[in-house]
């Protein structure tokens, strides 16, 4: 008699939960990152280096890639 074995993915729900928020960190670095520029490009806009542009959104995009690959690389396991 054949069993049908159910597909096992590489993945579990934990995963792809860890993997979302980390897609989402990064998104948020990225758009923190953005803007700053000047509707003219005689006049300079200092806004360029504040913090928000030079720390704090390249610190979130990295914190997103490294929560990245803690998804890829996480794996509870099961107590049988």
């Amino acid at each position: 008699m054949s069993k049908e074995q159910k597909p096992d993915f590489i993945f579990k729900k934990a995963n792809y939960k860890l993997m979302f928020i980390g897609l989402a960190v990064i998104a948020i670095g990225f758009l923190l990152m953005s803007g700053g520029g000047s509707d003219d490009p005689n006049v300079f806009n200092p806004a360029i280096y504040n913090f928000q542009r030079i720390r704090l959104a390249p610190t979130l995009v990295l914190i997103g890639f490294g929560i990245q690959v803690y998804a890829i690389l996480f794996n509870k396991k099961k107590e049988d």
